[in-house]
């Protein structure tokens, strides 16, 4: 078992260099697990048993400037409206790169630390580290509810597990306020 997982994350490691070295650029990876509990990725899914797992995109250079300058970029790299990603800091933060929740999100997008991990920031306090990532999250919600802002959103907030289960945004009032809010500053900041 030890070496069919460790050539699983030999597979996964060609995948991806596979995918960031090709034409294009990059590409999308997707999983599944089979009947003996073995975690299967690839780049080109043979079949309905994948499942869309993770948006490989180029990570934008973190560099200096403002915070602007840092949504920016980031908005650049993961294809967003600037406008968005300025909505959703605000209602995340308030523009706090040091906040950190009741439930322990950190810093100016409110990641929580496995997500933060998965998106590959390395100090969720560091603004610029934080976007980047915070906006890769985001761009992920969106092409995994089909660029539905909504379901994004609701998934941002409460996670997408819980969009899935619910079949759309789930009834809960944060979730539910938090998309209106989002909204009312996506409107602002355009």
């Amino acid at each position: 078992m030890k070496v069919i997982k460790l050539v699983l994350i030999a597979g996964v490691f060609s995948a991806m260099v596979v995918c960031t070295s090709s034409v294009a650029g990059w590409c999308d990876i997707y999983k599944y697990v089979d009947s003996d509990g073995v975690v299967h990725f690839t780049n080109t899914p043979t079949g309905n048993k994948f499942r869309f797992y993770l948006k490989e995109s180029p990570r934008p250079e973190a560099g200096s400037g403002t915070l602007n300058d840092q949504i920016a970029r980031s908005a650049k790299a993961f294809d967003l409206d600037e406008a968005l990603i300025k909505a959703v800091i605000k209602v995340e933060s308030n523009y706090n790169p040091k906040a950190v929740s009741a439930k322990g999100a950190q810093g100016i997008m409110q990641l929580i630390p496995s997500t933060a991990r998965e998106m590959q920031v390395q100090d969720p306090f560091n603004a610029a580290d934080n976007i980047r990532g915070g906006s890769r999250y985001l761009r992920q919600m969106l092409d995994q509810f089909g660029g539905n802002l909504e379901l994004a959103l609701a998934a941002y907030n409460a996670g997408p597990g819980n969009v899935r289960r619910y079949g759309g945004v789930p009834p809960f009032a944060e979730t539910q306020n938090y998309i209106q809010q989002v909204k009312k500053y996506l409107q602002f900041y355009r």
